[in-house]
């Protein structure tokens, strides 16, 4: 049993219900009682219990009638009935209905006890095998996290370039995921029972740099007292990554270059060049185009790699994986510490959806572990996320009332930059009107026409994906088609 279970109890009852409370919270269970089927159903939905034990014959409603409110939760409460009048026929009935267990009045209380222990066992079971498959399901490529239409060409890219045996480029902002897509070009490719291995190019002093790439020969150097595999020989018949490779020195992008082309490395102190068969991975989170240009990066070498070029959206770019990400770190961290957070409020939901992630999907992660950390209930709220989520601008429809109201109904709203991603409000283009202020108040739109139009606009710049419509007019789904759906004039 586990202290953070909750019961629901309704028994019309009171002493019968007075006495079940006293011996489950005796046990550590959080017991909540009723003595009907309309409190029964307010609980429910306000307390979300682990056990649902109800007397069959309530007033008014029997017990059986709470039963359908537990249908779509993503977890339902396990049920139990009691009834002081049992026959098999009614406990079939029970059974049918959705119940996991029946027990007949007097209550033998240490098979009560044990009758409880076990469902919620069971229940946590259930929420076991629940979870691992949402990590499962989730997972859809090689561990890497997306469904959006930007993460689909991508995953398309890395299965076409794995089959080749070129050099790559991974391109993307810093916390996308480059080391990920990486791997699963490793894993994707004829290569993926060979090694791994990973540099950071920023990481090794310059100096040491041609040593750990191409390994040394004894005595080349003080301290080198034998001789040294290096990077590109323990990679040999598999992949080397080489991360942060904008931070690279000219003098080794030469050297790379060279190795790239006949596939051979001289070892520093060596007199001979030894043949490997090593695929090169760059990443990098710099504009090499831009490095190349300021004579940082070598313009062959970057030719060289960006034959097979990947870039990695940005998470502003893939609002509708944001909640399925969510999703996954949560789990992940209930997994971790034990904990049993349910999930997001929609409030908690919205916010995030609003945010630009400068951080991408590694500040998503710290801050979904953050605002688990901080949550003492079933469900993570506004208020455990970072000051920076929390305080950003909010973003609704009625902020924008004034401005849109001074948009001319003569011209089109403006438009969408496409660079600024699909969670930002578009805005709606300003003009002074030409005539005079009467015939400018007689051309002006109403505010219906006005509201119409805008949130048009913003379906528009969401691609039609109305979830992420919804968040950014801070309206519910239900709101959104209600007005999507009333009529024009």
């Amino acid at each position: 049993m586990a202290k953070q279970d909750k019961i629901l109890l309704v028994e019309d009852d009171s002493g019968l219900r007075e006495l079940l409370q006293e011996e489950l919270e005796a046990e550590g269970y959080n017991v909540r009682t009723c003595g009907d089927a309309e409190q029964g159903l307010e609980l429910l939905k306000s307390s979300s219990p682990d056990l649902l034990i109800s007397d069959l014959r309530l007033p008014g409603r029997d017990g059986l009638s709470l039963l359908p409110a537990l249908a779509g939760a993503d977890l339902a409460p396990a049920v139990l009935i009691i009834t002081a009048f049992g026959s098999v026929q009614q406990a079939v009935k029970a059974l049918q209905a959705g119940a996991d267990d029946f027990l007949t009045k007097p209550l033998e209380m240490d098979h009560f006890l044990l009758t409880v222990s076990r469902l919620l066992a069971n229940r946590r079971l259930r929420s076991e095998v629940q979870h691992y498959r949402s990590m499962h399901a989730i997972e859809q490529f090689n561990g890497i996290i997306g469904q959006s239409p930007a993460m689909e060409h991508l995953f398309h890219q890395i299965r076409q370039i794995a089959s080749a045996d070129g050099p790559v480029l991974v391109q993307g902002e810093s916390g996308t995921g480059k080391e990920l897509v990486a791997r699963a070009l490793h894993d994707q490719s004829t290569r993926k029972e060979g090694p791994y291995r990973v540099v950071n190019c920023g990481g090794i002093p310059s100096e040491l740099m041609e040593s750990e790439f191409f390994g040394h020969a004894a005595g080349a150097f003080t301290g080198a007292r034998s001789q040294r595999a290096g990077l590109f020989q323990q990679a040999d018949g598999g992949t080397l990554l080489l991360d942060e490779l904008g931070e690279m020195p000219l003098t080794l992008q030469a050297k790379l270059l060279r190795v790239l082309q006949d596939g051979k490395v001289r070892p520093v102190g060596s007199d001979h060049e030894i043949q490997l068969d090593v695929r090169v991975i760059g990443a990098t989170n710099r504009n090499l185009t831009e490095a190349v240009a300021e004579g940082t990066f070598r313009e062959d070498l970057f030719y060289r790699l960006e034959t097979f070029a990947v870039h990695i959206p940005p998470l502003r770019e893939r609002g509708e994986d944001i909640q399925r990400l969510m999703r996954f770190f949560l789990t992940r961290y209930n997994a971790r510490q034990q904990r049993d957070i349910k999930g997001f409020t929609d409030e908690a939901q919205a916010l995030v959806a609003r945010y630009d992630f400068p951080g991408n999907v590694r500040e998503l992660q710290n801050a979904v572990e953050r605002a688990a950390t901080f949550c003492e209930g079933g469900f993570i709220d506004v208020e455990h996320f970072p000051q920076r989520i929390v305080q950003q601008p909010p973003l609704n429809l009625a902020e924008n009332y004034t401005e849109l109201a001074h948009a001319s109904a003569r011209h089109e709203a403006a438009p969408i930059n496409a660079h600024t991603g699909d969670n930002q409000v578009p805005v709606f283009e300003q003009t002074e009107p030409d005539n005079t202020a009467q015939e400018a108040a007689e051309n002006m739109p109403t505010l219906e026409a006005v509201q119409r139009q805008y949130i048009q606009q913003v379906l528009s710049a969401t691609g039609n994906n109305k979830r992420r419509a919804a968040d950014i007019l801070g309206i519910t789904r239900r709101t959104l088609y209600r007005w999507i759906d009333s009529p024009t004039d």
